[in-house]
């Protein structure tokens, strides 16, 4: 058990290190497409980026389809300003306010990567008499390049265009306490915790009862990364996301949350059962929520028209879409409920 933990917390590591915004993937899902093969398992890649691989299984008409997500936040070019600063537009609910003074890398799609820093317009508290009362908008961001440039045409000499790829430093760190920090824990938490149990089935020669699918996708931040490339004789779509820390909610960062219900509706009631029935049964440390403000890759499968169950756990993760923490006993806890849950 403890190697798988060491594992995950290697994998995330891993993942986090490589950027990766909604709609510029390929470099997370090569690293993917690899590392599945590593450990036994021959991937594919969707045509839509994804990465799908076949864990086994002998109930080949009832299968469950695991889903977690390696797109992330992040912005894109969307102006080149006459002062040679950058005006971005954001790439799924990446927020003002949590990126504002954050270290960026801008990846042109032919001349390398620079870097950068998101800032307010205006950002010198000592010139601008109304910093504190601004409102934080990207309509009032801009990224200051870490080159030396003062205009439109000196930014276009380097090579830098509209629609290139905004990329945030995730600031990723794991603390002796055991708690883990980073940016983008949305979802690459949970895709490690999928690449742990995928490595625990094929160490321990496991074959389950019902065939297992893993689909780790690339444009859920955007609301469609599970509504395609689901495998015949799938019943249950099960996303393994982040669960919700916060006011209100149960879960905090060392339990895994089995979510009931969220903006898109309730989860399917007999899987949701299920899942806390076993939580129980294997004494983990565990949270039912109503999530206030969230979609998940199950309900786009759904939205998408295929007959499926649904459901949705996920570790205990505070300050989503920001700077966000979690804990190793919330993997271990969220681990073990998908160990429990599938064999």
């Amino acid at each position: 058990m403890e190697e798988i933990i060491k594992y995950i917390l290697e994998q995330v590591q891993n993942l986090l290190a490589i950027d990766s915004p909604t709609g510029y993937t390929t470099n997370v899902t090569d690293y993917l497409m690899t590392e599945y093969k590593r450990l036994g398992y021959t991937p594919q890649k969707t045509v839509k980026g994804g990465v799908l691989t076949d864990l086994g299984g002998k109930e080949t008409d009832n299968a469950v389809l695991l889903e977690a997500h390696v797109d992330t936040l992040g912005a894109m070019v969307s102006q080149i300003k006459s002062n040679g600063h950058l005006a971005v537009s954001p790439l799924g609910g990446m927020n003002a306010n949590n990126a504002e003074a954050e270290n960026c890398r801008i990846i042109t799609r032919f001349n390398g990567i620079y870097e950068g820093t998101c800032q307010l317009t205006d950002a010198s508290i000592h010139v601008n008499g109304k910093y504190d009362e601004t409102s934080r908008s990207f309509d009032v961001m801009e990224i200051l390049l870490d080159e030396k440039v003062s205009s439109r045409e000196d930014v276009l000499a380097l090579g830098i265009m509209e629609g290139d790829i905004v990329a945030f430093e995730p600031r990723s760190r794991i603390t002796k306490s055991g708690y883990i920090k980073s940016r983008f824990l949305d979802d690459k938490l949970s895709a490690s915790i999928l690449l742990g149990y995928a490595k625990y089935l094929k160490e321990n020669q496991i074959t389950p009862e019902r065939k297992i699918y893993q689909h780790l996708t690339v444009y859920e931040e955007v609301g469609h990364g599970g509504a395609a490339s689901v495998p015949q004789g799938v019943t249950e779509l099960l996303a393994v996301d982040m669960g919700c820390v916060g006011e209100g909610l149960n879960c905090h960062e060392h339990q895994v949350s089995i979510c009931a219900k969220d903006s898109g509706g309730p989860y399917s009631y007999d899987l949701v059962s299920q899942l806390i029935a076993v939580a129980k049964k294997e004494n983990l440390d565990f949270a039912v929520d109503v999530y206030p403000h969230y979609g998940s890759d199950a309900e786009a499968g759904l939205k998408a028209g295929y007959d499926v169950r649904h459901g949705l756990i996920g570790p205990g993760v505070y300050a989503s879409h920001g700077y966000e923490r979690s804990h190793v006993e919330g993997v271990k806890n969220t681990f073990l409920l998908l160990k429990g849950y599938l064999g």
